[in-house]
């Protein structure tokens, strides 16, 4: 599609991450203008075309000549949750999405009407839905903290809703597993699959509700172009069950799938309650997005997982 705006500007926080490098790199292939932030001063001059500022969420510290000449903000910045949820980390993967929204709106109301920012793109999660093996969930199921990633998704997302009271559109976007040939969900599966000794976990049943990174760059920049405004799943129109996952894995890798899936007990003793990463089941719809006329580029697992592994 075409940008309406020719000038658009974007500030993108964790840039350097999964979603964020592919973001950027598609976004100056359109002409789009990019600041990012960065909490690593060494990774200030990884983009060529793209403008790098320091902060330090953790300690308030942030530049505000990232934001000059900004029109829309995209909040990607978070640890990532796969790696071992030991007690400290888990604090990091609360406080890294919390303080860091927490900052750009405190940084945006000090410097007030200076700046042009229309809106805020916040990345969120799937896991914001409660684990359901039968039912699929829309954009208006009510939501509860009652598990860890509930908990985060959930105060992650109402500290977004902050910026609605400076008059800034709130973007939410509840992402679901991403697939991409530079690390993310695949990385760890790839490894045994490509063994044949790929597997599911549990009893396989459990549903994937999965996305082609090039659909989320796709759709990031959609909702930049028209504006979007409330919350939105980054789903494929197509989840599928654990089991057809990693079978599209071993199809895509050209291995044979035989193993049956790995007991919920050893999994759950070997990695505690990250365990619920691949145990819990989502189905999640997509038809909101594709009721904004958004066309998959993947939205078959088959397609998308062989897309993958060609260019991996």
């Amino acid at each position: 599609f075409i940008f309406k705006k020719k000038c658009m500007k974007i500030l993108i926080t964790g840039a350097t991450g999964l979603l964020g490098r592919s973001l950027v790199k598609t976004a100056l292939s359109k002409g789009i203008e990019i600041n990012f932030l960065s909490t690593k001063k060494s990774k200030i001059n990884c983009f060529n075309k793209a403008k790098g500022f320091y902060w330090n969420p953790s300690n308030g510290d942030l530049n505000t000549d990232c934001f000059l000449g900004v029109d829309i903000i995209i909040h990607l910045a978070g640890a990532s949750i796969s790696k071992l949820w030991t007690p400290s980390y888990k604090k990091l993967i609360f406080s890294s999405r919390i303080d860091s929204t927490r900052l750009l709106f405190s940084s945006l109301k000090q410097i007030g009407s200076t700046h042009k920012i229309k809106q805020i793109i916040s990345a969120s999660a799937v896991g914001i839905y409660p684990s359901d093996f039968e039912k699929t969930f829309s954009e208006t199921a009510k939501v509860y903290p009652s598990t860890f990633m509930e908990e985060v998704v959930i105060a992650w997302e109402n500290e977004v809703n902050s910026f609605d009271s400076i008059n800034i559109k709130v973007t939410k976007m509840r992402i679901g597993l991403v697939l991409s040939n530079d690390g993310g969900v695949l990385g760890p599966l790839k490894i045994p699959t490509t063994f044949g000794l790929g597997a599911a976990f549990g009893d396989g049943k459990q549903g994937q509700s999965w996305i082609h990174i090039s659909d989320v760059v796709g759709i990031f920049l959609k909702a930049c172009n028209e504006q979007w405004e409330g919350v939105y799943n980054l789903v494929a129109p197509n989840p599928v069950s654990q089991t057809d996952f990693i079978k599209a894995l071993a199809k895509a890798l050209k291995r044979p799938y035989f193993l049956p899936p790995i007991p919920k007990i050893l999994l759950k003793i070997l990695v505690g309650k990250m365990s619920s990463l691949v145990l819990d089941s989502h189905w999640i719809s997509a038809q909101k997005v594709i009721g904004k006329k958004y066309k998959f580029l993947y939205p078959e697992i088959n397609t998308a997982m062989k897309n993958i592994i060609d260019n991996s």
